[in-house]
């Protein structure tokens, strides 16, 4: 039997392309359950999922810098995330490609004001 996502109920679709546009702006990425979209990265950077910024998203505070910021660089964290270096020095989020994927497919960023995660 294929390892398709519909039969591993412990794990989403894995991501097959991840491009990080910076001309355009955005994040681009592909899964292997056939969906694919971009993530603008000013959106991605005021959802980052490090306890910093969950923390300033909880006492209702923007965590972005006054200034837009770009990528610096980008690399995969095992199979499960991207972590991602901002030019503005911030760089200890981990997107995971569950919640990315999620994004993607509903057009907005799943993440909770307290929370990194989905949910």
């Amino acid at each position: 039997m294929a390892d398709t996502p519909a039969n591993r109920p412990d794990r989403g679709p894995d991501v097959v392309e991840v491009t990080v546009d910076r001309e355009r702006g955005e994040l681009r990425l592909s899964f292997d359950d056939g969906a694919s979209g971009a993530v603008p990265l000013a959106e991605l950077r005021r959802h980052c999922p490090c306890a910093t910024c969950r923390a300033a998203r909880q006492a209702g505070h923007d965590p972005t810098p006054d200034r837009p910021t770009g990528v610096a660089d980008a690399e995969l964290v095992g199979a499960w995330g991207l972590g991602i270096a901002w030019d503005d020095g911030h760089r200890t989020g981990i997107y995971p490609f569950t919640a990315l994927h999620e994004w993607v497919v509903a057009g907005e960023a799943p993440f909770t004001p307290d929370s990194g995660l989905g949910g």
